[in-house]
């Protein structure tokens, strides 16, 4: 019989052992507490000897002035141009609108107006991941840590960095508002872009101020404090998006907008502008213009202090004047043929090295508003196949080749020929298909004026400001031709002649008694007309007759006559080749002359600035230009301008200027031609109703514009498109008769020379008038000039 042994009871466990459990715990926490207690005490030393002493002053904050560019707009509030490193603009939070207000705080800090500057939770959260991960990972930051931030400190990850960071959001939650921590984080937190702030972001991205922005442009904005150079819509537009939708959810999560709200969000499609900055109207002359005054006077605080700066500008007038210009600039190259590729790279075979040799080619050749570089892959006389900047494969074809076929042939110098490797310009016509087109070499500006107090209306001072930077209105120093008749004119008027003056359009030989020098034989355009009167002479722009009214009235007369419509004396010539335009005179020039026949005997200054504010909209400058009418600005007596007005009205009815008369169909219109020796320079300068305006056309290493151009063909069409737009809607003007004159012989005369007898005549005196032909001419005319 076996006998089974049974397993030993338990212990059952000594009630005597826990005392001594606990004696060696109680040791242990009091240690641990001792050790906390020190760390304690000492970071709070650490704190008050060291941190509080050393911390700030809030004044960066309390006087808030932040870096701010100078931003340039046109008189109606269209943005034109902005300078400086930083795009930023500060608005009250007053004005931000509160979805993205919400959206920010969903994203960045919800208990912001509950807590006092730091978020324990957030901060223990952080502290947590922190030691588990071994470094600084997670901040766990406030915005009012972030204004700290911001403002004052590194963004270095250290313990000691975010002890400063703790007490300086003490400290700012102390001094100011809840509002105004917002207010400074919204306004001075880098977005992307070199956008600072929201408003800012708002205009960078959308091209809107910061009180039109979306419910879905606010999530967009929201979303870019966490990481904005990466994140935002430009440079990773997916990621962004994500962003986007996470901060919509919450807040319709958080009812701050309904389901409907929602969806219409998630579904709004956000036209971001790709290139981070846009302005309202091609206007970088004139932004240049002012940038330069206001750097005059402020140095480099110019582009930190955000002055607004407000032209006379008009945003539409400047938008025709823009499109004007270029567009016959551009007719004119047509009108001139091909000139040939731009310059040729050659290709390697390797598709990826022959991929890097034509983007390094483009990279040096920037777009023009349009007007794209590309590389040719193949060519035929059917077919142009190019590369452009953009990667996309361009095909031409038809009518997109006629302006280049020649470059297309076989037979086209090498130079010109079309081929692979050939660096072209192409352009997209109304119908949106690829043609050929180039850059063009002339130049041209247009400049608009009110002529009743001088402010500006429009400037293009040249085909492409990125291109040239030389503002042709107020720097080109050019002859103006027969658009400087009009002032020797009006000498003319003082000394007693009248538009119905009889004048000997015949040849006219001058030895070295009327010229000072060599002998000279001035030249009319279309030959000789005999017996004209002076305001059908200037209608016909007659040279010869131009001449003998200068003799007549005196050079030193006409000369100093000049200077009352604002021409330099020392720019024009003390001799007769004066009233052929053979001085120099800027467009701006030419225009403030035309600016006293348009507003009967004025002279106004040209300003540009109207108002100038700093960055809280106070006013710093405020123009007072002397208008038209005020007894001290005139100039040229009221009878002068309105006789003066009447034959330049003429000058568009029926003479050179007759296009513009007949494509604006309008009866106020007046101006003149000029057009240079040789066609290097046309002119037009005119104007309508309150508007004088000044078109040029010439190259800057003057050369003949063609033997069959002239102001009427090169300049008047670019006048023309313009004023079709400044003067749409304007009533015609009216000029009411001046008293002191008086009809004689069929036209005005100043009513004191009416007494001196018939109609005056000049150049009958030489001998050429006795001959039967210029007799006989002048009875073909229905004039008798007697013998």
């Amino acid at each position: 019989m076996t006998t089974s042994k049974k397993a030993p009871p338990k212990k059952a466990p000594s009630k005597k052992a826990a005392p001594r459990s606990r004696s060696i715990l109680w040791p242990f926490l009091f240690g641990l507490l001792a050790i906390a207690g020190v760390l304690a005490a000492f970071v709070v030393a650490y704190i008050k000897l060291v941190i509080e002493p050393n911390l700030p002053s809030l004044d960066t904050l309390t006087d808030y002035t932040p870096k701010i560019p100078l931003r340039v707009y046109t008189a109606d509030n269209v943005l034109i141009g902005e300078f400086g490193q930083e795009h930023r603009e500060y608005v009250p939070i007053k004005q931000i609108p509160p979805i993205l207000k919400t959206a920010l705080l969903v994203t960045e800090d919800e208990g912001f107006y509950s807590h006092g500057g730091i978020a324990f939770t957030g901060v223990l959260r952080a502290m947590v991941a922190n030691l588990a991960g071994g470094g600084m990972g997670q901040g766990a930051s406030t915005i009012t840590m972030q204004v700290a931030r911001n403002f004052f400190l590194s963004r270095e990850k250290t313990y000691t960095r975010k002890l400063y960071e703790v007490m300086l959001a003490y400290k700012i939650e102390e001094a100011l508002t809840k509002d105004q921590i917002l207010e400074l984080y919204m306004n001075q937190i880098y977005l992307g872009q070199r956008a600072y702030g929201f408003a800012s972001a708002a205009r960078t991205y959308f091209g809107k101020p910061i009180q039109e922005v979306t419910v879905a442009e606010s999530a967009m904005l929201a979303g870019l404090p966490k990481a904005p150079a990466a994140n935002n819509p430009v440079a990773n537009p997916k990621r962004a998006r994500q962003r986007q939708l996470y901060i919509l959810q919450r807040l319709r999560d958080r009812d701050y907008i309904t389901d409907a709200q929602y969806r219409q969000a998630a579904r709004e499609e956000l036209h971001v502008q790709s290139d981070g900055q846009e302005f309202g109207a091609h206007a970088e002359y004139i932004a240049e213009a002012a940038r330069q005054a206001m750097y005059e006077q402020f140095k480099e605080d110019t582009y930190t202090r955000g002055f607004n700066v407000y032209t006379t500008i008009l945003s539409r007038d400047q938008d025709a004047a823009y499109v004007a210009l270029r567009r016959n600039v551009m007719d004119y190259e047509t009108r001139h043929g091909y000139r040939g590729p731009e310059a040729f790279v050659a290709l390697p075979k390797a598709a990826d090295a022959r991929l890097e040799a034509i983007e390094q080619e483009l990279a040096k050749r920037p777009a023009s508003d349009g007007l794209l570089p590309a590389v040719v892959l193949g060519a035929s006389t059917k077919m142009v196949r190019a590369l452009a900047a953009s990667g996309d494969v361009i095909d031409i074809a038809g009518e997109g080749l006629r302006f280049a076929a020649a470059a297309l042939s076989a037979n086209a110098q090498p130079h010109l020929r079309i081929k692979p490797g050939a660096v072209i310009r192409v352009m997209q016509d109304e119908n949106k298909r690829w043609r050929i087109t180039q850059l063009p070499e002339v130049a041209a500006a247009i400049v608009a004026l009110n002529a009743d107090d001088g402010s500006y209306r429009a400037l293009v001072g040249g085909f492409d400001f990125s291109l040239s930077k030389f503002d042709h209105v107020t720097q080109a120093w050019r002859q103006p031709g027969s658009s400087i008749k009009p002032f020797v004119y009006s000498a003319a008027l003082e000394k007693g002649f009248a538009p119905g003056t009889l004048i000997n359009d015949a040849p006219l030989a001058l030895g070295s008694a009327d010229t000072g020098g060599q002998a000279w034989e001035p030249k009319n355009d279309d030959g000789f007309d005999g017996p004209i009167s002076m305001r059908r002479a200037l209608a016909k722009s007659k040279n010869i007759v131009s001449v003998r009214i200068l003799r007549e009235v005196g050079v030193p007369y006409a000369h100093a006559h000049l200077e009352r419509f604002g021409f330099g004396a020392d720019k024009h010539p003390r001799n007769l080749t004066l009233t052929l335009g053979t001085g120099s005179a800027t467009p701006l020039q030419v225009a403030g002359g035309y600016a006293v026949f348009a507003n009967g005997g004025y002279r106004v200054n040209p300003y540009l600035i109207r108002k100038v504010t700093d960055a809280r909209g106070r006013v710093l400058f405020s123009a007072k230009p002397a208008r038209a009418g005020m007894q001290g600005a005139r100039v040229i007596d009221a009878r002068n301008a309105f006789l003066m007005d009447s034959m330049l009205r003429d000058v568009v009815r029926s003479g050179t200027g007759a296009a513009a008369g007949q494509k604006l169909g309008r009866g106020d219109i007046a101006g003149k031609t000029g057009t240079t020796n040789d066609a290097l320079d046309g002119w037009f300068a005119g104007y309508g109703a309150n508007v004088v305006a000044v078109a040029w056309m010439g190259y800057d290493d003057p050369k003949s514009l063609g033997s069959r151009e002239f102001g009427a063909t090169l300049a008047l069409p670019i006048w023309v498109d313009y004023m079709r737009v400044a003067l749409a809607g304007k009533p015609e003007a009216q000029k009411p008769t001046p008293a002191g004159l008086a009809v004689a012989d069929g036209d005005w005369r100043y009513q004191e020379y009416v007494a001196g007898g018939g109609v005056r005549r000049v150049g009958f005196d030489e001998g050429s008038e006795a001959s039967d032909a210029v007799r006989a001419l002048s009875i073909l005319n229905g004039v008798d000039v007697g013998k």
